[in-house]
């Protein structure tokens, strides 16, 4: 029986609620309560979250309905207490985007500099890699895991990544995989909502995200991004977090693999003190940040060489491989990653003239990796770990007529046949370099929005 039915009152209906959002309405914490409680338990279909979501996303929604739909997905499920391990607590969340897999070098990085990492995950959305599928990548790896265990991996090793057990936030567990195949993941409002209540329930003492803005990200403005940043933020510090976002530049993919397997090589290639410039960059800035919030340095240039320090004695790779032994997946692909799932097609795509490298359509790219299997086009797919994307040539890099720009992965021809027009569509070549290049990290926002 529900909380109206006993109280004697109306019951609060999926379709009025639907009809309230659609018509621009500001919906009271009952009826999103109603709404989302009803879904987790599977008493309100698909089909009518769907049409909510899309109303959230055109009509958008205020900052109360954010802060109620937040902690309506916290307290679906079970908030974990850490209080008791004695270092600081604090994990790095991205918004997503295209080869971003600095998660992977974050954790064990943080937690070889004496941090505790209760990193909860999700799997990729839309058109951009999701970290729990790139870790799966690893043969035998577990991120379904029990908290207990969850708790014992963090007493034992100081990092963990897992996805959402049935203990947490199960309501952004199920809208979360809704929003991914009914157009509805780019909602500043819903992406809050989903992070915030998944990071808060961790028992943090303090988060670092990273916003990302440009053509391969959700938040494609400048201006998305920081309402996102804010939003996020604010809501961090009303549970009593401290929390910092970075809204970083998603004009081109991270790195230069784009795919699951392909993306952990290259996260191994980091660990080992090599692998591509502005991803090794990234994981510094965002390691610098995830250590001052912990109190593990004093600002960001010694966090910074901390984090340079930990890479380069082999410390992170280290803790890295103590994770993947204790979650368990296959020690072997760390010190041998052509272990690794791989695909048994490949073809080069080459430069159509001779030039520069002006601009690369990072969404474009990503859409291209979702239809060569390595993402979900529909709620029910499986994922492809071997397929991706190797990119040679980045923004500003010179290429000569004919030369490879890239190579795509795969184990369907048809589905290469889909994908490689879009690759070849997503780079611009210009008789002349691009005159300037945005930096990788935009903005910092701290305390109430502010720098």
């Amino acid at each position: 029986m529900s909380a109206a039915q006993a109280s004697g009152s109306t019951p609060i209906r999926a379709i009025d609620v639907i009809r309230k959002k659609r018509d621009g309405g500001e919906l009271t914490l009952a009826e999103i309560e109603s709404l989302v409680n009803g879904y987790t338990r599977g008493e309100i279909p698909d089909y009518q979250v769907s049409a909510w979501l899309m109303a959230t996303l055109l009509k958008g929604m205020t900052r109360a309905e954010t802060a109620a739909l937040t902690d309506t997905m916290l307290r679906s499920g079970e908030v974990l207490d850490f209080s008791d391990l004695a270092a600081r607590k604090v994990d790095k969340h991205s918004t997503g985007g295209v080869g971003d897999k600095t998660s992977l070098v974050l954790a064990p990085l943080a937690a070889a500099g004496g941090l505790i990492v209760p990193m909860i995950s999700g799997r990729g959305l839309g058109h951009t890699g999701g970290t729990l599928d790139k870790l799966e990548a690893i043969p035998g790896f577990k991120v379904g895991i029990p908290v207990a265990q969850f708790r014992k991996i963090l007493e034992t090793i100081g990092c963990c990544m897992i996805g959402q057990t049935a203990e947490i936030a199960p309501a952004d567990r199920k809208l979360y995989a809704l929003r991914d195949v009914t157009g509805t993941v780019e909602s500043p409002f819903l992406i809050c909502a989903s992070i915030m209540s998944k990071k808060l329930a961790e028992g943090v003492d303090g988060l670092v995200l990273d916003v990302k803005t440009g053509s391969g990200a959700f938040m494609k403005h400048e201006e998305q991004a920081e309402l996102l940043a804010e939003l996020m933020v604010e809501t961090g510090e009303r549970m009593g977090k401290r929390v910092v976002a970075l809204i970083t530049d998603m004009d081109q993919p991270i790195g230069h693999k784009v795919g699951n397997a392909l993306e952990v090589d290259e996260v191994l290639e980091i660990l080992r003190g090599n692998g591509p410039s502005d991803l090794r960059q990234l994981c510094l800035e965002l390691a610098a940040w995830m250590f001052q919030l912990g109190g593990v340095s004093d600002g960001l240039a010694e966090g910074r060489k901390i984090a340079a320090q930990l890479i380069d004695s082999g410390r992170g790779l280290e803790k890295f491989r103590e994770m993947v032994e204790l979650q368990g997946g296959d020690l072997s692909v760390i010190d041998h990653p052509a272990k690794l799932p791989r695909a048994s097609g490949s073809q080069e795509i080459l430069s159509p003239a001779k030039g520069y490298v002006a601009a690369i359509e990072s969404e474009t790219i990503g859409i291209a990796g979702v239809i060569l299997g390595g993402g979900r086009e529909r709620k029910e797919d499986s994922v492809d770990p071997s397929v991706g994307i190797v990119l040679y040539k980045k923004v500003g890099d010179a290429v000569g007529h004919g030369e490879p720009l890239a190579t795509l992965y795969y184990n369907s021809e048809s589905r290469a046949a889909r994908a490689r027009p879009l690759i070849e569509q997503s780079y611009r070549i210009s008789e002349a370099p691009p005159a300037s290049r945005r930096p990788l990290v935009l903005r910092v926002i701290q305390g109430s929005g502010g720098n």
